[in-house]
């Protein structure tokens, strides 16, 4: 079984020439005065990196989502967050509209989106409930023949610069919970405050709390149907695990190269750090361990575009999996590095802390064990 394609190849070294040209000269000033790279969204928006999945007719790259996969990867290699900020951008929000949105929400907004020239922004957790996103508290009421919006939002990716939302609410009691959500595509507006939350990694992205009052919307801006937000969610979200398992795949092969070279040229004792067998040795199970997420990665991608009815289980396994290893890999970059790791000169230091929310956003690694469990219960595991 071949999981990817002479197609998946070319996307991929596009991605890794745009990486090295435009992303990694931005890298550390993202990193380090959280800069919002708006010029590189636009050169990757030419290329059909910004979308991957999203139809060319739209603008987008119109691949499927192994094509996603090998460009986060990729731009993940050189930086977490600008791989992290188009994660949210092309799948959370994009690939939410081209799956589910109206022709004339297409048409209007996700050819901008695709293009670069306008920023969409996915906007579901809240200070109430990250993990249990059927407890949102966000409300949408209907009042003259309009939908009223008003609630809070947190830790949304481009939301500082969004110039769209797709808002998840509620338009029923609490007590339905996933049977009263509705996801509306709302434009920047004066309704809409955003509001700066300061990161430990992945910084650059624009991490915005959110709130809304009064945000007014009508049934042509309803994303998928009143009430039928849930399937527009876990939709996307299921996606959206394989595409934050890819940019951990990322985070670590990057991690990896920059220990490696330092191995290679970093002398101790009258030798290169490199020639020791400690140093070999965890080398050796970095390299195992990417490869391991690698593979589950690509494999979860490739049950998605075939449509296998195990795409479900092994979306969560791959991101469970190639979250811990991201962690882990980069840890273990920084101890090679040692006291140079520790500083903020360091790559491997700027990975390590890129690596860390890939175990809690789009699902901690405890709620990707929670669900792994109930899908064996359910007979999913073959």
């Amino acid at each position: 079984m071949t999981l990817l394609t002479q197609e998946h190849e070319l996307a991929r070294r596009t991605a890794r020439e745009f990486a090295e040209k435009y992303v990694e000269p931005v890298a550390r000033k993202m990193d380090r005065e959280n800069y919002y790279p708006r010029e590189v969204i636009r050169e990757a928006g030419k290329l059909g990196l910004l979308t991957p999945t999203v139809s060319p007719e739209y603008g987008g790259g119109g691949g499927d989502l192994r094509t996603a996969v090998v460009v986060l990867e990729e731009l993940g290699r050189v930086s977490g967050g600008f791989s992290l900020l188009v994660e949210a951008y092309g799948i959370l929000f994009a690939d939410a509209l081209n799956n589910f949105a109206t022709k004339r929400q297409k048409e209007e907004v996700l050819s901008k989106v695709a293009a670069g020239e306008k920023i969409g922004a996915f906007a579901l957790s809240e200070p109430c409930c990250g993990s249990d996103a059927a407890a949102i508290q966000t409300q949408a009421e209907k009042r003259g023949g309009e939908w009223v919006i008003n609630g809070t939002k947190m830790w949304i990716t481009n939301g500082l610069y969004a110039d769209y939302y797709l808002v998840a609410a509620r338009t029923g009691p609490r007590e339905a919970r996933h049977r009263a959500i509705t996801l509306f595509l709302l434009p920047r507006s004066k309704c809409i405050e955003a509001s700066p939350i300061e990161v430990m990694g992945v910084r650059g992205t624009g991490t915005a709390e959110l709130k809304l009052s009064d945000c007014r919307a009508g049934d042509d801006d309803v994303v998928g149907k009143v009430n039928g937000g849930w399937e527009v969610l876990t939709t996307t979200l299921n996606i959206g695990r394989t595409a934050v398992a890819a940019v951990a795949v990322g985070v670590a092969r990057g991690a990896y190269e920059e220990a490696l070279s330092w191995a290679r040229n970093r002398e101790l004792f009258g030798r290169r750090l490199v020639e020791f067998q400690n140093t070999q040795f965890e080398l050796a199970e970095m390299l195992a361990a990417i490869e391991t997420a690698r593979t589950l990665t690509y494999y979860s991608a490739y049950l998605y575009d075939t449509k296998s009815p195990h795409f479900v289980l092994m979306t969560h396994v791959a991101k469970l999996q190639s979250a811990r290893i991201a962690v882990d890999v980069a840890r273990r970059a920084v101890q090679i590095e040692g006291g140079f790791g520790y500083s903020k000169e360091s790559k491997a230091e700027m990975f390590y802390r890129d690596a860390k929310i890939l175990e809690i956003g789009e699902g901690t690694n405890e709620v990707m064990k929670y669900v792994i469990y109930k899908l064996i219960e359910k007979g999913s595991f073959h």
